[in-house]
This record gives structure tokens, C-alpha cells and sequence, in this order.
């Protein structure tokens, strides 16, 4: 190792000189992460293959405008450089996330090399050269050393956006090219055509950028580290900026942060009225903010709106006046990929004008200026475009377009923009990820191993195990199992979960995939699965008469109180005997005539001794699901209200119907056995990881949102008690109409708006008394019962895989992850999750409205449904339609 040292003679701010050192160390052996290496460097992680034609290294300026062209996992063999990587480190956090994300992904070729810690890649800065010159030495000695360190065995291509640095460099070392990167994709990919298409879009934003006007539209943003100090000595407010979607030019608002901050005036938010005060900040981006005197405090606008409103009206009024603040800095940029549209051609912009304000699908986005010359081509599509910068010297944003989505108003086009506007990349599993699933034909079915048989406890012959679940569903998660034990004091409840972490190791291709979805995204006329199909639809799925694999938590209760003598978790082997829907399970439940498919071969007589054995242990998990809601109430769980609406669609996927989801009793069986499953499973795992275990919590709501709620049931003449989730359970209990039942349904719908999202957590990130489940009235939870389609459950089988084996008493177990690293994991799922809901909520809307579309009011009854007034405005009513 090499110590040298850096000098630098720096001036305060008060005149005075300063002689600053900096330590820097070099090493001989620094990892290179070939495959072709001939040193024997510690090249731990991923390595890139020796099979390609050659690998690229990218320049600094090449990585700070063109990354995004980067991550497409068509260029292979990309070694990114310390010094890129630092340059991109000083475009903002965001980006340089991006980065380090995009190295840690084994699914791209592409590493990042220490080229400044390496003794004989490393050049020191010479007297008279620019940094930026400095930074282009750097990176083409990285590539020569690569070359000479690889043994020539592989070329090495730089890419660059300097011409001068072409013709500097390019014949200086025969085997390390040097080319501009366009050239390089024409050349290498030539039929990678979104690459092309991306890269003239950002080559001609940037142009556009430099010839900007100078003058000042808004304020600057204040310093890094003046924002700080505000916020730490209270002078500033900070949040994630949500801009309203029905008056999105006007009012947006801001969260404090500070959960200590005792401002009574700042619990219901800040408001930023106005797009000067908004200061450049676009929608979920966390800023700060500068509270303004009490005397320009503003309210809420009460009139209602019908699509975007652009200034206020005289006649418009206002909420009582709220804290109204301006944004003084950006700390974290959130933006994405948005989709637009182009104005209509009627519009002041002149068509011969490269120059186009694209109009965001999401209203509360600002518009977009690109540069484009396809603006009368593209007139009905809808495209994909990014922000690229927002100088204090424009209106709007800069941007460029990505692709082309499609035309605007077809099926697809529509689907797709759901999906990009709630940033859901769902593209095909790769043949690398299938090839980790275990083998499986019509020919040769897969079956048990007989080594896991030794390992688990078999259920199949013992236990009469069936699962509950919609209609066609294929991704069965979960199957239950009751049964009176002998003695006739206690009977046995069993709730049996897929078991895919058997299927799916931690770090795997297919884990890091099912990681990245979080979920199984459910739209109104397809699903795109979490897990490759062979796992979700077959071998995990706990389909009827095949052995599966599965976990399972094993109650004994009193038969009369049902508490717990004994709670037994572990590894099982299952066989369901009977794979029942909601509606064929009620039917049975209600004593009428239904068919079970899996008894329509037998004999009558034993037909019906299995059909009585299958009714009584309905009637028992029933009996059973009972007791345990009852448990519940008495602690305050709430009943809540929403309208569920599925579109029923015919072979071309047309919507036929909207059909109301139909409540059933054996929804709330299945429903509370899996909450005690997920209940216990979340005690067992805190009590081994107490500060890494992953749960749910679910906050209470903030009071200030149940005033409407409070207001409507006053009006009928009912009191409705907010203190506590008890209280508010009994109120909405005793707030009953006989006359009229929808009443206390509007009430518990309007509950359910005031509610706050459950989320999950890292036990060593709350405070235990802030582990509480509001509305299910438990201290512990968890998501346990659905691996297949939500990622923290696979999370939570490993957890509780490993506190059983530190119970046991085998070697030190450590949880999956640490505290921070589960937080983080958390966060990422409840913004997936977020995200999904999202996108079913404005799926099932998209064909609501393609359903009405092409239905006459005057002539189709289903037009016409009836409503509830609730609440009054100046100009409107809102109402509540039960359908």
C-alpha cells in the first residue's frame, strides 16, 4: 500500500488561509471483477463474463447525462469508475442511488472499479489541468489498465461525448478504443432502437438547456447546509410536498416531518398556495419550507371542482385559515417517468417550434417543456418523458421524451400508462431466472423430496386440509384444518401457508426480482405475478390432491373459551383435500344443495360421509372464527366500509358487467384465521428479532379527519366517539337507522377515509408503543399467510424459519437482515404496495368508464343508480352511491 498525501491551501470565508492535507492510499491489488482476471484479485459478487466482444467504459460526462441508457440490459460488459461514480455523487443523491443500485443488480453486466485506489491506474492531477480534463485522464487510464491487466485477452471500448477527447486519445493504445457514444451505439448497437431514440432526445434537451433564458422566474433555493440548520433550529419546516388533485395549480400541501415538533398549528400540514411559493418543487418531493406571517395564512378552497381550476374565483370560500408556508429548498428530487400528451393543435405554440409544453396525465405534474419534431405525428398518443432540470429562469421544467406509449383511449395504451404513472416495471422473467426453477412436465411432474419428508411434519394422512379461496383462483396461498383432539376439551386449528422460501433462496435471481416487484400487481383484466409461474401457479400453489410443502402454525384451544393451551410453528408436508370457493363454501355452510367437484366420482354413500366430514369442519372453523372476532371487538377492532366493484370481462376482454362484491360470513372465517396466524407469527418473531423483526402497524388516524364523519352522523342524530378505536367501534355500532341501513354503511365508509395506511416496520426502528394495530386491535402484527403475492411474507418466513432454529438450538442464527436494512426493505414495499393499490383503484375506474361509455343513460337502467347526499358545498353535494 501506497500513502500520498494532497494538499490543498483553502481560504475562509473571513480571508484567513488554510493548508488543508488529505490522506490518499493506493493498493496493487484492487478488484477488477473479470472473469478473465490472470492476477487472482479478490473478486467477490458479481464478475463480468468472458464471452464478450469487448467491455466499455463509460466517461464521466457519458455517466451524468446518459445513465438511463446504461441500465438497459442489452449493454453488457460496463465498468463504471470511481471518478464517474464520484461526478454523478454531485448530481444529487437520487442519481447516484441509481447507480449503486444499478452495480448491485446481478442481473446487469456491470461493475463499478476503484480506479483511484489502484496504484498503477491512478494519475494525479497536474499543474494547469482542468478537473474536468482530469477526470478524462482518469477514466482512460482505468481503461488501459483494465487491458493491460486482462492480458489483452479483451478489448476495451471508452465512450466518450468529447470529440477532442477522441482524437486526444483514440490512437494511443491498440487495444483500448476511444469513440463518441453515439457512434458507439451505431456501431455496436445498431438495432437497439430505443437507445438510439433515448439518446437523441437527451443530446437535444441538453442542447436546449445551454441556451436558455437568463432571466429570473423563481427564487434560488437556499444552500444544503442553511436548510439544515433551519430545520434543526425549527426556523424551517420539513416534508414531502402533495399537491392537490382537484386544484393542482393552486394548493398543495406539506406533512411536518418532526413528529416532536409540538406546533400545535402545524398537525394538520402547511399549506403552499400558489406556484411561486411552490418554488420549482413537482410532487413528492421532500422540501423545505418557510412559514409565512400568520397575516397571509390561508384556507382550503370548500367549493367543489370539476377537472383542473387554474386561479381561484371571487365566489370561491375557504376553510378557516391554516399555516401557509413557501418552498426555500429542494432536499430529494422524486421524480419519474410521467406520461403526457401534446396540446391540441389549436394551441398558441407554433408547429415549426422544436420546443413543445407537454401536458402531464397527472394533473397535479406542471407541464413539461421537451424539444421534439414529431409533435404533429404524436398529436393523439401518449408519451413517455422525464425531467431533466427546473431553472430558477423557466416556468416549467425541462425534459425529454422516452418512448411512445401509443395512441391515446386504447386499451393497452391506457394499461400501460397506469403502470409507468405508478412506476411498476413488470417486464417478462429472464431465461436466467427461470432456469433457477425446479424442473416440472406434464411428463415428469415434480414430487417431494425424500429428504424434506424426513425434515417436516406430514399432515397428509392426519389432517383434513382444504383451502378457501375467490373463484379461478390459481395462486393458492393459504389452506386451513380443525379438528377435535382426542378427549373432547380441545380441538386443533391449522392454518398452512405456502412455503416458497423452500423454492426461493435469499439473493437469488428470482428473490432479487420478487424483491424489486414487492407484490403481485392485480389489475381489472390481468395480474402480473410476483413469482414466475411455475412457482405461483403450481409447485407453491397449495392446489387440491398434490403434496405440497408448506408452513404451518398449529393452535390446541378450549373448545369452550378458545384460548390457547399450545401454538406449535413449523415446516409441514400437506395434501388439501378440497380446494373450495367462497360461494360453493357458504352454500355448504347454509345447508343447501352444492356440488363439490372433488366428490362427483365417488360412491353415494361415501360421497356423502365425506361431504358431512367436510360440512362439520366448515361449521367448526366457523364456529372457531367467531370466538376470535369476538376477541378482537372486545379491544376495539373496527368494521369498516368500502365499495369493492370487479369488471366481469368476456373472452376478448370486453367488460360485460360491474358486479358489487357480494359479503359472504366465510370471507370474515378465512379472513380472521389468517389474522391470528399473522397475529402469532409476529409475537414469535419479535420475541427472537426484537429489533429486526418485520411487522405492520397501523397508526391511529389524525382527529382532525374524522370532522366530516362527526358531522354526517350528528345530523341523523347520532354521536360518534373518536377518542379511541373502542370508542369509535361502539359508536359506529350504535349509530343504526332501522328505517334507513345505508346510514350506518355511510358512516363506516367515511371512517374508513379518515383511516390512516397500515404500514410495515422494523422492530428497532419504533417504539413498542407504537407497534399497535389500530384497526385490527392487536399489539403485534404481521403479513404471513401470502408468499406467493407479497414479498414481506416471504420476509417474515425467513424470520420465523430462523428464530425456530435458534430455539432449537442450532448454530448462531442471525435474522436475515440488520435494523437499517430492514427499514429500508420496509419502506420500498409500502411505496410497491402503495403503488399496486393504486393501480387496481384506477384500473377498475379505466373500465368503469369503458363500460358506461357505451351505454345510453336514457335507455340502460344500469346508467342510473341511486345516491346519498352527505355533505353540502357552496356550488355541490357529495354523495355516497352503494353500487
Amino acid at each position: 500500500m501506497i500513502k500520498t498525501e494532497k494538499i490543498l491551501h483553502l481560504k475562509s470565508y473571513r480571508g484567513r488561509r488554510v493548508r488543508v492535507v488529505r490522506e490518499h492510499y493506493l493498493r496493487e491489488r484492487v478488484p477488477c471483477f473479470s472473469s478473465l482476471c490472470q492476477a487472482a484479485c479478490a473478486n467477490d459478487g458479481k464478475v463480468l463474463p468472458g464471452d464478450l466482444t469487448h467491455y466499455v467504459v463509460p466517461g464521466v460526462e457519458v455517466v451524468v447525462n446518459f445513465l438511463e441508457i446504461l441500465e438497459f440490459r442489452e449493454l453488457q460488459g460496463v465498468i463504471f469508475t470511481q471518478t464517474a461514480c464520484q461526478a454523478l455523487q454531485s448530481k444529487g443523491r437520487r442519481c447516484y442511488s441509481r447507480l449503486r443500485n444499478l452495480v448491485k443488480d446481478p442481473r446487469h453486466d456491470c461493475v463499478l472499479f476503484a480506479n483511484e485506489f489502484q496504484e498503477h491506474s491512478y494519475r494525479p492531477r497536474e499543474k494547469g489541468e482542468s478537473h474536468e480534463q482530469w477526470q478524462t485522464r482518469c477514466v482512460y487510464e482505468a481503461a488501459v489498465w483494465y487491458y493491460n491487466h486482462l492480458a489483452g485477452m479483451m478489448s476495451i471500448v471508452m465512450v466518450t461525448e468529447d470529440e477532442d477527447v477522441v482524437s486526444r486519445f483514440s490512437n494511443l493504445n491498440s487495444g483500448v478504443f476511444v469513440v463518441t457514444f453515439k457512434d458507439y451505439l451505431q456501431n455496436f448497437w445498431p438495432d437497439l432502437q430505443a437507445a438510439h431514440e433515448l439518446y437523441g432526445s437527451i443530446s437535444q434537451a441538453l442542447q436546449e438547456k445551454e441556451s436558455e433564458d437568463t432571466q429570473k422566474e423563481f427564487s434560488e433555493h437556499l444552500p444544503t447546509e442553511v436548510l439544515a440548520a433551519g430545520i434543526k433550529s425549527g426556523r424551517y419546516i420539513q416534508g414531502i410536498l402533495n399537491v392537490s388533485k382537484h386544484r393542482a395549480q393552486n394548493e398543495a400541501f406539506v406533512v411536518n416531518d418532526d413528529i416532536s415538533n409540538k406546533n400545535s398549528d402545524l398537525i394538520g400540514g402547511v399549506l403552499v398556495y400558489g406556484v411561486r411559493n411552490r418554488n420549482r418543487a413537482v410532487h413528492g418531493d421532500s422540501v423545505v419550507l418557510e412559514l409565512l406571517p400568520r397575516s397571509e395564512w390561508r384556507g382550503k378552497v370548500t367549493a367543489l371542482t370539476e377537472g383542473p381550476v387554474d386561479e381561484r374565483t371571487g365566489g370561491d370560500s375557504e376553510s378557516k385559515p391554516m399555516p401557509t408556508g413557501r418552498v426555500v429548498g429542494v432536499l430529494q428530487r422524486n421524480w419519474r417517468d410521467y406520461v403526457v400528451t401534446f396540446p391540441p393543435r389549436e394551441g398558441t405554440q407554433s408547429r415549426n417550434s422544436q420546443r413543445i409544453l407537454v401536458i402531464p396525465w397527472d394533473r397535479r405534474i406542471p407541464k413539461i417543456r421537451i424539444s421534439t419534431q414529431q409533435a404533429d405525428v404524436l398529436q393523439d398518443h401518449r408519451v413517455v418523458v422525464r425531467i431533466d432540470s427546473w431553472e430558477s429562469t423557466s416556468l416549467y421544467p425541462s425534459g425529454h421524451s422516452v418512448r411512445v406509449l401509443g395512441r391515446a383511449g386504447e386499451l393497452e395504451t391506457e394499461v400501460q400508462t397506469i403502470l409507468i404513472e405508478n412506476c411498476i416495471h413488470v417486464p417478462p422473467f429472464s431465461e436466467a431466472q427461470l432456469r433457477e426453477m425446479p424442473s416440472t412436465s406434464a411428463t415428469k411432474p415434480w414430487t417431494v423430496d425424500p429428504v424434506q419428508v424426513s425434515k417436516r411434519r406430514d399432515l397428509r394422512e392426519t389432517h383434513l386440509v382444504f383451502s378457501i379461496d375467490p373463484r379461478g383462483c390459481e395462486d393458492v396461498d393459504d389452506t386451513l384444518s380443525v379438528r377435535r383432539l382426542p378427549g373432547g376439551s380441545l380441538l386443533e386449528l391449522g392454518v398452512h401457508i405456502a412455503d416458497v422460501t423452500h423454492f426461493v433462496s435469499e439473493g437469488s435471481l428470482t428473490d432479487l426480482e420478487a424483491r424489486s416487484r414487492a407484490t403481485t400487481y392485480y389489475l381489472a383484466d390481468r395480474r402480473y405475478d410476483m413469482l414466475p409461474a411455475v412457482l405461483s401457479a403450481d409447485l407453491c400453489s397449495l392446489l387440491g390432491g398434490v403434496d405440497r410443502y408448506a408452513m404451518s402454525v398449529l393452535w390446541e384451544l378450549d373448545v369452550q373459551t378458545m384460548a390457547v393451551a399450545k401454538v406449535w410453528f413449523g415446516r409441514t408436508l400437506i395434501r388439501s383435500s378440497y380446494q373450495l370457493h367462497y360461494e360453493l363454501a357458504q352454500a355448504l355452510l347454509n345447508g343447501e344443495e352444492a356440488e363439490v367437484p372433488e366428490l362427483a366420482q365417488l360412491a353415494s354413500e361415501e360421497r356423502d360421509g365425506k361431504l358431512a366430514e367436510l360440512v362439520e369442519a366448515l361449521e367448526t372453523l366457523t364456529h372457531v372464527a367467531r370466538h376470535l372476532r369476538a376477541q378482537r371487538d372486545c379491544g376495539g377492532a373496527l368494521e369498516l366500509e368500502g365499495v369493492e366493484v370487479r369488471a366481469q370481462l368476456d373472452e376478448k376482454r370486453n367488460i360485460t358487467a360491474l358486479v358489487p362484491r357480494q359479503p359472504l360470513e366465510v370471507h370474515e372465517t378465512v379472513a380472521e384465521c389468517m389474522i391470528y396466524a399473522n397475529h402469532w407469527v409476529a409475537r414469535k418473531i419479535q420475541e427472537v428479532f426484537p429489533y429486526q423483526a418485520l411487522l405492520r402497524r397501523h397508526p391511529p388516524p389524525r382527529q382532525e379527519l374524522f370532522g366530516q364523519l362527526v358531522d354526517t352522523a350528528q345530523a341523523r342524530g347520532f354521536s360518534i366517539d373518536t377518542s379511541t378505536n373502542k370508542a369509535l367501534a361502539d359508536s359506529l355500532n350504535r349509530a343504526v337507522d332501522p328505517r334507513d341501513p345505508l346510514v350506518n354503511r355511510l358512516l363506516r365508509m367515511m371512517a374508513t377515509q379518515a383511516m390512516s395506511q397500515a404500514v410495515y416496520f422494523s422492530t428497532g426502528s419504533e417504539p413498542e408503543d407504537q407497534f399497535f394495530h389500530y384497526g385490527l386491535a392487536l399489539d403485534r402484527y404481521t403479513h404471513f399467510t401470502s408468499p406467493i403475492r407479497r414479498y414481506a411474507d416471504m420476509v417474515v418466513h425467513r424470520l420465523l424459519t430462523a428464530a425456530l432454529a435458534a430455539e432449537q438450538g442450532a448454530e448462531p442464527v442471525e435474522a436475515p437482515a440488520g435494523n437499517k436494512e430492514m427499514e429500508e426493505l420496509a419502506e420500498h414495499i409500502n411505496n410497491k404496495n402503495r403503488a399496486a393499490q393504486r393501480a387496481q383503484n384506477l384500473s377498475i375506474g379505466l373500465f368503469q368508464c369503458l363500460f358506461f361509455k357505451e351505454r345510453d343513460p336514457e335507455t340502460d337502467p344500469r346508467c342510473v343508480a341511486g345516491a346519498v347526499i352527505y355533505s353540502i358545498r357552496d356550488n355541490g353535494v357529495l354523495v355516497f352511491v352503494p353500487e
